[in-house]
């Protein structure tokens, strides 16, 4: 990751643990974070428990990015610092969100989580702020892990220093838990028992999800923030979905994530086909330079190269190697349905928008806030490894493509 970023990194056992330590490191407490209100919840609780007020920020309806021209001045004023997304993959606007930032004089973190390897300005996701975090989950598949940069060189230490205080001892169990893991897991799929596996989890009270949303629980949350900066308080929240988060990574652990990292070049360039073959169909937004393009709002496009990305005049960049490739249909819901009847589960959905989800008396509103809903409603994100399959699903049960939101030019189809 050094040698991919030009910056110093630090291991860590999850990127949300290592946004943890980065808010906590960058941010005076009690401030105030600008970020997306499409982001996973477990990302918002991490906010709290570093005892920041978070800000939702208006984004563009067709890549759920920052939109900067939409941030009030008034708002741009109050902040501590702005935290991006990125999401499935899709670049924030980076260039013009550091350069907010330096006149501000306030950080720019970046969340990489789903972009390892998307490009922005004609640099790396991640090489923009002054921190950025990824994922070893996403991309890499490794389920674990995760890498904390830095751009200041002298703060490695300061940083390692501060994970170490904040890891807990790892146990023998749940190294041996995770190394099972894959072997259950493709158990589960060839016997085709995942139906079953989750039924049982359910009556076990191992699923922590019944909807999109975690229960918020607003009065033990209201405790929490209360005690922040405090991850222990906040952990029932920050947990949800991978227990493990803070646990100091063992042999077993640290081995497979390897093995699966000097593989990420490959996933890359299959993820990169996949999402050509999803943005050529009708129900994605048109790159630059093709038939019905729509217009542009802010920040860089639906699975394109990024702001000041490579193309030359008027060629088409690149696609980025999206995480996910964000589809846009009429009924999303019927769409989840008929994928999942095809075995292909849709995951990493963040319907209702944060502000809607937590309200106003643990978020600042978005100023503007339509975008969000509409993308919330609309996004269908599906695997680019799976492209084939999911348009197959898609055509046979007739899905129809998303309206457009008010202000843009319709999509093709």
């Amino acid at each position: 990751m050094r040698g991919r970023l030009g910056r110093e990194c630090v291991y860590v056992p999850s990127c949300r643990f290592g946004l943890f330590v980065a808010l906590r490191h960058w941010c005076p407490p009690g401030g105030r974070v600008l970020m997306s209100p499409v982001n996973d919840d477990v990302i918002f609780f991490v906010v709290l428990a570093a005892g920041l007020r978070p800000v939702q920020a208006p984004l563009n309806p067709l890549d759920a990015s920052i939109d900067v021209d939409a941030v009030p001045d008034e708002l741009w004023g109050s902040l501590s610092a702005v935290l991006t997304t990125n999401l499935y993959g899709n670049p924030d606007d980076a260039p013009r969100l550091r350069a907010k930032c330096d006149a501000l004089r306030i950080p720019l973190l970046e969340d990489g989580a789903h972009a390892i390897g998307s490009e922005v300005g004609g640099r790396p996701v991640g090489s923009w702020g002054d921190a950025s975090v990824f994922s070893l989950s996403k991309h890499v598949g490794a389920k674990a892990g995760g890498f904390l940069s830095c751009a200041d060189p002298g703060l490695r230490e300061a940083l390692e220093k501060t994970c170490e205080d904040l890891l807990l001892p790892g146990r023998l169990t749940a190294e041996l838990a995770y190394t099972v893991r894959p072997y259950a897991e493709a158990a589960v799929r060839g016997l085709r028992l995942r139906r079953a596996a989750w039924a049982t989890m359910r009556m076990l009270g191992l699923m922590e999800r019944e909807e999109i949303r975690m229960p918020l629980r607003a009065e033990d949350l209201g405790r929490a923030v209360g005690a922040a900066p405090d991850l222990t308080a906040s952990d029932s929240w920050v947990r949800v979905d991978l227990h493990d988060y803070r646990l100091r990574s063992g042999g077993l652990r640290l081995s497979r994530i390897g093995r699966k990292l000097d593989h990420l070049d490959k996933v890359l360039a299959g993820c990169r086909a996949g999402t050509e073959q999803l943005l050529s169909t009708r129900w994605a937004r048109p790159g630059p330079g093709r038939a019905g393009e729509v217009r542009e709002v802010s920040g860089a496009g639906v699975g394109g190269a990024g702001v000041g990305g490579a193309g030359g005049s008027g060629a088409r960049p690149a696609a980025q190697p999206l995480f996910r490739v964000p589809l846009f249909v009429a009924d999303r819901d019927a769409s989840i349905a008929a994928l999942a009847r095809r075995g292909i589960v849709v995951g990493y959905l963040y319907d209702p928008p944060l502000d809607d989800y937590a309200g106003a008396g643990f978020t600042d509103l978005s100023p503007d806030p339509d975008g969000a809903r509409w993308f919330a409603r609309h996004a269908l994100p599906v695997d680019p490894l799976r492209a084939r399959q999911v348009i197959d699903v898609l055509e046979e049960s007739g899905a129809r493509p998303a309206e457009a939101p008010g202000g843009l030019e319709p999509t093709r189809g």
